[in-house]
């Protein structure tokens, strides 16, 4: 059995000086164990008056570099394994664009399933997947789902459980790991403050090197 839980960072134009909208994925084994080490290590490190917030974000204000320096180390000695796929928002394939409007929903859907594919073959008997519920341009929930569902089986052997979920990262901490780790990617690939030292702490965890999509 595999739990991936997906987040994003950035948009897909230019905002804030930021190139790219990069998406990690994070699965877990035992997501209960994994879910209740972040939430105990956020309630026993972060500011008193952020302790008791049901969600800590990366990009929250009042956290320093410092701190998440620290929340990567501990992730990283968390059983998870990482993978990420990132796109320059320059080489935006012209496909996407309809009536001078992106299609974001179907640019997002295609993106996570070339990150989900690196999955593939699987073994497992169950494959569980968890986003981060955001706006999904010219399309519905249901499409999203319906459409990686789609692609995935081609790849599954007709047994597997395949599950796929839009959930509020609020309610579920392993998706909070997840925006913890694609928040310091980001800063990574956009070449920020400790973006490689945030990187060499979570290598150990990466499992194949961040492939960028739609490269020239």
């Amino acid at each position: 059995m595999v739990y991936i839980f997906l987040d994003e960072s950035g948009q897909f134009t230019k905002r804030d000086n930021k190139n790219y909208f990069v998406i990690a994925s994070v699965s877990i084994e035992e997501p209960k164990i994994t879910a209740k080490r972040f939430r105990a290590w956020c309630r026993s490190h972060f500011p008193v008056k952020m302790r008791d917030l049901n969600e800590i974000k990366w990009s929250n204000t009042g956290i320093s570099d410092d701190l998440r320096l620290k929340m990567l180390r501990e992730l990283s000695r968390l059983d998870i394994h990482i993978r990420f796929v990132y796109v320059f928002n320059k080489n935006i394939p012209k496909d996407y664009i309809h009536k001078n409007k992106l299609r974001s929903g179907l640019l997002y859907t295609n993106i996570v399933g070339e990150l989900l594919a690196s999955y593939l073959p699987t073994d497992d008997k169950e494959f569980r997947i968890f986003c981060d519920r955001r706006r999904l341009g010219g399309m519905s929930e249901s499409e999203f789902k319906e459409s990686l569902r789609a692609y995935l089986l081609l790849s599954l052997s007709k047994d597997v459980v395949l599950q796929i979920e839009m959930v509020d990262s609020i309610s579920m901490a392993n998706v909070q790991i997840a925006d913890w780790v694609v928040g310091a990617l980001a800063r990574y690939l956009e070449g920020g403050y400790f973006g490689e030292e945030f990187f060499k702490i979570l290598q150990r965890n990466i499992i194949d090197e961040g492939r960028e999509l739609f490269k020239e």
